[in-house]
């Protein structure tokens, strides 16, 4: 039963005698034999795909993905299995079977996010787009839509339009998620709009846990250089939760500002300390250490920034410019 299982499947760049070695070695065994036992059950199937996923076998968990699916033609299988394709550098496919699935379920915000990210990925920006329009032409109050809509837009560099996707989101929904999202689009964009949303979400936290909208309050506080308000509401972060390193950072660009670059330092420090993966903290001890003069510790922290992040441009402009 195995061996007719296994003749019949694709097994795509996998030899046929390869694919029966590995799937009856003794890591995957079991699987293959409830297979055998039970071949119309898709757990197996799906169990078995997952597994030689985890131990990169992707092109062999192919077969095992889709004959689940044939099985049990429900979303959460049709999602794995795309996932798949995408590993196995199928984008094409993925596409047109989500394509088939949408038309069954033509309302799951989950199948268009998915096709949106891969159109994304093979840079089809508008038909990405596009996936969250026809969502909302059928239901103009899914929040869940908007939402990714505007992150979407975000990543595409529209920000009003991100902004305006983000506002019809938290209308429909006003939520913690998508309102601290909106509230640090409005922070960046020095929107006057930003401490009235965020007092909302801090009155939305009942427990009283959360430090990220004192942090965007303060965020906003700080690029309209209302520094004293500023420093309160990154302190507040800071005592309800110590770790919060970026709350460190942006109080020590208040004093890097203003030029206490002492003071900036030693909260700079503080930062990493708290994680030493920040890199925009070691990337402010750079320029810190550039303004008081000391070229080399300076260059030592902007290589540091860039073996965080590697994409890090002002690290990249501090080192040519000191080498220069």
């Amino acid at each position: 039963m195995i061996c007719l299982l296994l003749a019949g499947c694709d097994f795509g760049d996998t030899k046929g005698n390869d694919a029966d070695k590995i799937l009856n070695s003794a890591r995957y065994k079991m699987l293959t034999d409830s297979i055998g036992r039970y071949p119309n059950d898709p757990r197996p199937y799906a169990d078995r795909g997952l597994f030689l996923s985890q131990n990169n076998q992707h092109e062999l968990a192919t077969p095992d993905y889709k004959k689940a699916w044939d099985l049990n033609p429900e979303e959460p299988m049709a999602l794995e299995y795309v996932n798949n394709l995408l590993l196995v550098n199928k984008p094409r496919e993925a596409i047109d079977f989500l394509k088939e699935c949408i038309a069954n379920w033509p309302q799951s915000t989950d199948l268009h996010r998915r096709l949106s990210e891969i159109y994304e990925q093979i840079n089809q920006p508008t038909r990405a787009i596009a996936q969250y329009d026809e969502l909302l032409l059928q239901d103009s109050l899914n929040f869940e839509a908007w939402y990714n809509k505007g992150i979407l837009l975000a990543r595409l560099k529209d920000t009003a339009a991100a902004i305006a996707a983000l506002e019809r989101s938290y209308a429909a929904q006003p939520i913690y998620y998508n309102g601290i999202t909106l509230a640090g689009f409005y922070a960046t964009t020095e929107n006057p709009k930003t401490p009235a949303l965020c007092d909302e979400l801090i009155a939305k936290d009942q427990s009283g846990a959360m430090p990220d909208a004192h942090f965007v309050k303060g965020l906003y506080y700080s690029y309209i250089h209302k520094y004293d308000t500023a420093l309160a509401l990154f302190n507040e972060c800071i005592a309800r939760d110590w770790r919060f390193a970026d709350a460190h950072v942006e109080k020590g660009i208040i004093f890097f500002d203003k030029k206490n670059y002492e003071e900036a330092l030693k909260i700079f420090k503080t930062a990493i300390t708290v994680s030493n993966t920040n890199a925009d903290a070691f990337y402010w001890i750079g320029r810190t250490y550039e303004e008081t003069g000391q070229k080399d510790l300076a260059i030592q922290n902007y290589k540091r920034t860039l073996v965080l992040d590697q994409k890090y441009v002002d690290a990249m402009e501090g080192i040519r410019r000191l080498r220069e």
